[in-house]
């Protein structure tokens, strides 16, 4: 217990953010919002604006390059948010004397580039309303998020941090559908419900599929089978089910997947048994280290390059996981998958390996047995067949290495590939 507490404290230090830049950040953040705000009023638009994320709670993590989101609220009444969002932000850029760029999304935003600071603003564009249930998009519940959090994470900041930065480092932090992990406002809950980083992590890694838990920090259900009764089945997959307490029909976990919650339950408990430093730290996969066990196992192994025409961020990476998961089910026919990884490197490229090995045979399902023609076309198509219930099935050995089955799927695949907007491929053994 003393080697755990110490390492989350020596790790806790070591995350601090950089005080004379935050403090440079909030002065930079309180001119350039009073610009909007002058912007705002200037083209009479009915809206307003607000500091959110991390920033605004105070659980920023260090970072070399610290963001601000910076939100606008517009009326019900607009339509085109982003565009009104950008007739506001480019006359403010130009006149501070900054750089943008529109980044897509659900909705279009914008990242502002600041000369000579270690930060940057994300000014993103959301509906005013006035209750929850009147969203339109995820974003539109931050103006809640905030103020709940900011209310009562006071002494338990450092805590939000040291998480995050474990998460990170497992590469299960984010609510990207390339990631399907934790969002940041996801471990500020957790950590309001437990109060500690290795509280949360210890009762995390006793979920499972059969013992899942519901979280309902405002009580907004007399206990958890109502939960399962009342809220919409696709908001329950989720290995953990937290209730938003801003917003009883929302589970703030809905994103997190199954994969991603056993890869940080696996994490997260090997963390437990073995306290060290280096679960907080980033990991630089050692590609030819795995290529070397997996031929000495006797394994097939292939490292893969993917491009994808989309624009870097969360549609990029999305494209490229989804693509990625297409070929592992192709393969799973054929061979048995013994390991696989991807990350997104958030520009335009995904990188994965993938250790597998070929099924001894197969089995094809051919014709019904009464199709007399269909049936002797078959048997001198397979060598080996046999008659199961109505059809009849051939053995078919795998005699064909993981590189040379990918080469052929993707050569006869570029359709598909061109829909998924994969642009390029390289696979290598």
């Amino acid at each position: 217990m003393g080697d755990l507490q110490k390492i989350v404290r020596e790790q806790i230090e070591i995350i601090q953010p950089d005080a004379h830049a935050i403090k440079s950040l909030h002065k930079i953040s309180k001119e350039f919002i009073s610009e909007i705000g002058k912007e705002i009023k200037r083209l009479k638009v009915d809206a307003d604006v607000f500091v959110g994320g991390s920033f605004a709670k105070g659980t920023l993590l260090k970072s070399g390059n610290y963001d601000v989101d910076i939100f606008v609220r517009f009326d019900w009444k607009y339509e085109s948010l982003s565009e009104m969002l950008e007739k506001i932000v480019v006359p403010v850029v130009k006149k501070l004397g900054m750089r943008v760029e529109k980044v897509h999304g659900s909705r279009d935003y914008f990242r502002v580039l600041i000369e000579n600071t270690t930060g940057y603003f994300e000014v993103i564009p959301v509906m005013k309303i006035k209750k929850p249930r009147e969203e339109r998009n995820v974003t539109d519940l931050t103006y809640f998020h905030g103020p709940y959090v900011k209310k009562r994470i006071s002494g338990l900041e450092d805590q939000v941090r040291v998480t995050k930065q474990f998460l990170k480092a497992q590469e299960v932090y984010g609510a990207e559908t390339y990631v399907r992990g934790f969002s940041g406002y996801s471990v500020e809950l957790l950590i309001l419900k437990y109060k500690s980083f290795v509280k949360m992590i210890r009762e995390l890694v006793k979920v499972t599929d059969e013992k899942r838990i519901v979280i309902d920090l405002a009580k907004h259900y007399s206990n958890p089978k109502e939960v399962f009764i009342q809220l919409n089945e696709s908001k329950i997959h989720s290995p953990v089910i937290l209730i938003d307490p801003t917003y009883k029909e929302r589970n703030a976990l809905a994103a997190l997947s199954q994969e991603t919650f056993a890869k940080f339950q696996k994490s997260a408990s090997d963390f437990l048994k073995n306290p060290n430093a280096k679960f907080f730290e980033k990991k630089n996969v050692d590609i030819n280290s795995v290529k070397e066990k997996s031929k000495a196992k006797g394994y097939d192994f292939v490292s893969i390059h993917l491009d994808t025409d989309k624009q870097p961020g969360d549609i990029a990476g999305t494209k490229l996981k989804k693509f990625f998961d297409l070929l592992i089910r192709e393969l799973e026919g054929y061979f048995v998958i013994k390991d696989h990884y991807f990350r997104y490197n958030g520009e335009v490229r995904g990188v994965a390996y993938i250790v597998a090995k070929a099924k001894k045979e197969i089995v094809r399902i051919g014709p019904p047995i009464e199709m007399k023609y269909a049936v002797k076309h078959f048997k001198e198509r397979h060598a080996i067949t046999f008659i199961k219930g109505k059809y009849i099935h051939a053995h078919l050995p795998v005699a064909v290495s993981l590189k040379a089955f990918l080469d052929s799927w993707i050569s006869g695949s570029q359709d598909k590939m061109k829909q998924m907007h994969i642009e390029n491929i390289k696979v290598e053994d």
